[in-house]
């Protein structure tokens, strides 16, 4: 049968297909799309999502500062506008000055800046971009706010550089990013009062242990690169034994900062809830087996500042 034939041999007109047409994607949406990619690749330098470590205790210390004193919706953004905008400036400056470490360490090469995916020029203007709007929500805080927001910059930024001479280094940290619940309890009441000095250490030791944990993976690097750690500087034991003291620490300041806020059941109970969770973090890492480290860093400590930060915030809520 030849084609264009029927069965009984009469004729059937052939049948040409179109080809199929790929809709057109309206410009917008294109738009749209690359702005999320930028937005999204930029997020992923500063590890954006980190930031859920740092900012609860900065609300909690918030959330005790405004008992009975006040505290309008305003002042609230303010902080939050200041803490996002200080820690991006922070990790932003840190990826500019670790881009040559970073690009040498296996763990860190496929970073932003290292695989080109972020240029050197917009690095430096989103951390620009973010210490001139940390700058201007401090002012808006109040005089005393503008006038810290340089010695606050000074600290977020100089640790970048404390590696390269000190093990000490994870305390800096701790310190640097320590400073937020002061800042925020003078954001609403102009001074400094004795519970946000303890968040001050507990957030300090917090920080500086489970960053020790974090340091352990690269022991071995920072080791021959001339990196400054506890763990290169200690070995394993011992970091994870400092680790667990300083958190021991952190909890010691917890209580110091309930009492002295005169807080209640609902606090304590979350503080114990904190306790807990570093009993099992420093439980799954042992010097024979660091498998679990992302567990312990990310999952583990990410819960520690959630916690507190709900049993602080039902307390002051309940009275």
């Amino acid at each position: 049968m030849k084609e264009g034939e029927g069965a009984e041999g009469a004729d059937i007109p052939s049948l040409d297909f179109a080809p199929p047409v790929t809709p057109s994607v309206p410009p917008s949406a294109s738009s749209s799309s690359s702005v999320l990619s930028v937005v999204s690749t930029f997020g992923r330098m500063v590890k954006f999502s980190h930031t859920v470590f740092a900012l609860p205790f900065a609300l909690a210390s918030t959330a005790i500062a405004a008992r009975g004193h006040g505290i309008t919706a305003a002042q609230v953004v303010a902080i939050l506008v200041a803490m996002v905008g200080a820690r991006t400036a922070a990790m932003g400056f840190n990826r500019i000055v670790d881009r040559r470490i970073d690009a040498q360490n296996p763990r860190t090469a496929s970073r932003e800046i290292p695989t080109g995916k972020v240029s050197l020029a917009a690095a430096v203007a989103l951390t620009a971009l973010s210490a001139a709007v940390f700058i201007v929500a401090a002012a808006s805080l109040g005089r005393l706010c503008l006038l810290l927001s340089p010695v606050v910059l000074a600290l977020v930024l100089g640790y970048s550089f404390t590696k390269r001479f000190t093990w000490l280094c994870h305390l800096f940290l701790g310190f640097a990013i320590g400073v937020a619940p002061a800042g925020a309890w003078i954001a609403v009441r102009g001074t400094l009062g004795a519970p946000a000095v303890w968040l001050v250490a507990a957030v300090t030791t917090w920080i500086g242990g489970f960053d020790i944990l974090y340091a352990l993976s690269d022991r071995e690097f920072d080791r021959s690169a001339g990196i400054y750690s506890i763990p290169a500087r200690f070995g394993v034991p011992a970091a994870l034994a400092i680790s667990a003291l300083l958190h021991v620490g952190t909890a010691t300041a917890l209580v110091a900062a309930g009492l002295s806020a005169g807080l209640g059941t609902i606090y304590f109970i979350g503080v114990a809830a904190v306790v807990a969770i570093f009993v099992y973090e420093h439980a799954i890492v042992r010097p024979s087996d660091l498998s679990r480290l992302n567990v312990a860093f990310f999952n583990l400590n990410g819960y520690v500042s959630l916690v507190y930060f709900a049993a602080t915030l039902a307390q002051v809520l309940v009275g």
